[in-house]
């Protein structure tokens, strides 16, 4: 994409794709940090209680009603926010790799399949290297020292890595988070330390037992759920029910970021997508998610199992695209802080 996001300056009115917005009231909305600390914290507190009670529940359901829907909203929000980065040759390299990892999801699962995703996700890593580090070549060999490293402790323990993978990606909306608050002009402070709160404190004292007198008694689905979400040097022990509670919170939070938070409090990136795409304004867009979670919900009723596949092949594309658009915000090629807040 050719050009910054957020680079107004909270004062005056600007017509989007999506209409003419007031940038005073919407920056003011992220610059007080008023209602974004209350909404997270509001949010965090029922979807704990319903994570302790209810884990199993809370991630089947959650995945089944919200899973596709985040998708879509959150690649909404990557490709309009980060427009300067994911456009052109890199993008569709980008995007080459990750449909090489949703073909080996879709393939019958092996050990080839198995390591060719490993692969394809740390080539993600290097390519985005590649593209932010090319003209620093002893930085871009360091970080390829570390990606082949990494790459090799993966394929030795690839049970492992799958388990680190899903729980990162669920850590992935604090750094999101954490960018976007750049443009606040108050309350930063406070909802950077709720974000901490949630998405690290809160899952170490879940995995401690701090909260295992809250915690609901496991069952046969709690079991099931385990073994994807647990290490396998814990499984079939009762850090396993502590682990699938970890999930099914996170997993709801994280949900709630990309369909509740970024859509109110970062304006300017749905418009910048809808630049972009106007097709896929915000209710098609909106239509498109709800559709085909709806979709998907009926196929985990009647196939748990075939509908967990074929949302492990939808969500590949918003899941390993996180990664490289990360990496490059942490090499210093993000969008800019609004002055405004509407990042």
């Amino acid at each position: 994409m050719a050009s910054a996001v957020g680079t107004g300056t909270g004062t005056g009115t600007r017509t989007t794709a999506g209409g003419a917005f007031d940038e005073r009231r919407l920056g003011g909305m992220g610059a007080a940090g008023t209602g974004p600390v209350a909404g997270f914290v509001l949010a965090t507190a029922i979807v704990l209680a319903l994570s302790l009670r209810m884990p199993a529940g809370t991630a089947v359901v959650g995945l089944a009603s919200l899973g596709i829907l985040h998708n879509v909203l959150e690649l909404r929000y990557m490709a309009g926010r980060f427009e300067r980065v994911l456009h052109g040759p890199f993008l569709r390299l980008l995007a080459a790799l990750i449909t090489g990892i949703v073909l080996c999801r879709v393939l019958p699962a092996s050990a080839g399949t198995r390591d060719g995703e490993i692969l394809l996700a740390y080539g993600l890593l290097a390519a985005a290297c590649v593209h932010a580090l090319r003209h620093r070549p002893a930085v871009m060999a360091a970080a390829g020292a570390v990606i082949a490293t990494a790459a090799t402790a993966s394929l030795s323990f690839p049970d492992y890595h799958f388990v680190v993978l899903t729980h990162l990606h669920n850590v992935v909306p604090l750094l999101f988070l954490w960018e976007w608050s750049r443009g606040m002009r108050r309350g930063r402070r406070a909802f950077r330390a709720v974000q901490v709160g949630w998405v690290l404190v809160i899952p170490v004292l879940i995995l401690s037992g701090a909260f295992d007198g809250l915690t609901g008694s496991g069952s046969g689905w709690t079991d099931r759920l385990s073994v994807s979400y647990t290490p396998p040097a814990w499984q079939h022990t009762d850090a396993g029910l502590r682990f699938v509670t970890v999930f099914a919170f996170m997993a709801l939070m994280h949900y709630l970021v990309w369909v509740w938070f970024m859509p109110r409090y970062a304006p300017d990136a749905t418009a910048a997508f809808e630049r972009r795409v106007p097709v896929l304004d915000g209710r098609r867009a909106w239509a498109l998610g709800l559709g085909a979670g709806a979709a998907l919900a009926a196929l985990f009723v009647s196939d748990y199992d075939q509908g967990t596949s074929l949302y492990a092949a939808l969500a590949t594309y918003h899941a390993y695209l996180e990664f490289p658009v990360l990496l490059m915000l942490v090499l210093g090629m993000g969008p800019r802080a609004t002055a405004g807040g509407s990042a």
